[in-house]
C-alpha cells in the first residue's frame, strides 16, 4: 500500500512532464496590440525554418486557427506578419535504479537477494524541439512579440506529430496578445 501511494504520484508527474511544453514570451511593451486585426505569414522567414514542408504547413495551420479564434483575420494587406523558426536537439535521460530492491521496500538499501538486480541504469533518448513564433509589425518591419515553446517531440505517427504540433502552438499562442485575460 505504501508503495502504491508513492508510485502513482510519481507516475503522474512523469506522464505530465513528458507532455508539457515549456513556454516563454517576450514583447515590445510600447506596442498597442489591440490595433492589430489582420495577419499573414512571412514566407522568407518560414522558408528558412529547418523542418519539413509538411511540418511547416501543420504549424502554420495551427497558428492560423489560434489567431482566427482570437478574432484576427488572414489578409493580403496584414497588420502583422507571422514567422517561425525551429531548433531540435537529442536529449538523454539516465536514471540509476540502484537500491530499489525488494527486501527493504521503497528506498535505499542493500539486499543480498537482489544481487545483480539493483543498480540498473535506465537510458531514454528523445528529441527536444523548440518552436519560435515571431510576430512582426508589417508597417515598421520590426519584431514586436516572440513566443518560444520547448518540449519532447513525438515522431511515432503522423497523427501524433500533428497533435503535438497543435499542443505546442496552442501553448505558445495562449500568451498572445500580451496583457489579455486568459480564457480557461
Amino acid at each position: 500500500m505504501k508503495l502504491a501511494r508513492l508510485f502513482f504520484p510519481l507516475l503522474l508527474l512523469v506522464i505530465t512532464s513528458c507532455s508539457s511544453v515549456r513556454v516563454s514570451t517576450d514583447y515590445d511593451t510600447k506596442v498597442n496590440f489591440q490595433n492589430f486585426k489582420t495577419f499573414a505569414f512571412y514566407k522568407p522567414g518560414i522558408d528558412k525554418a529547418d523542418i519539413s514542408d509538411l511540418d511547416k504547413k501543420r504549424i502554420m495551420r495551427a497558428i492560423e486557427a489560434e489567431l482566427v479564434a482570437k478574432g484576427m483575420q488572414k489578409s493580403s494587406t496584414p497588420d502583422v506578419l507571422v514567422s517561425l523558426f525551429t531548433k531540435s536537439r537529442e536529449r538523454i535521460n539516465v536514471n540509476d535504479n540502484f537500491g530499489w530492491g525488494v527486501g527493504y521496500g521503497w528506498g535505499w538499501g542493500w539486499n543480498p537477494w537482489m544481487w545483480g538486480g539493483a543498480g540498473r541504469l535506465n537510458v531514454n533518448q528523445y528529441t527536444e524541439g523548440t518552436l519560435f513564433v515571431d510576430v512582426i509589425d508589417a508597417k515598421q518591419k520590426e519584431l514586436i512579440w516572440q513566443g518560444i515553446g520547448s518540449g519532447a517531440l513525438s515522431m511515432r505517427s503522423v497523427e501524433r506529430r500533428e497533435a503535438r504540433i497543435k499542443v505546442f502552438v496552442k501553448e505558445i499562442m495562449e500568451e498572445y496578445p500580451p496583457g489579455m485575460e486568459k480564457k480557461k
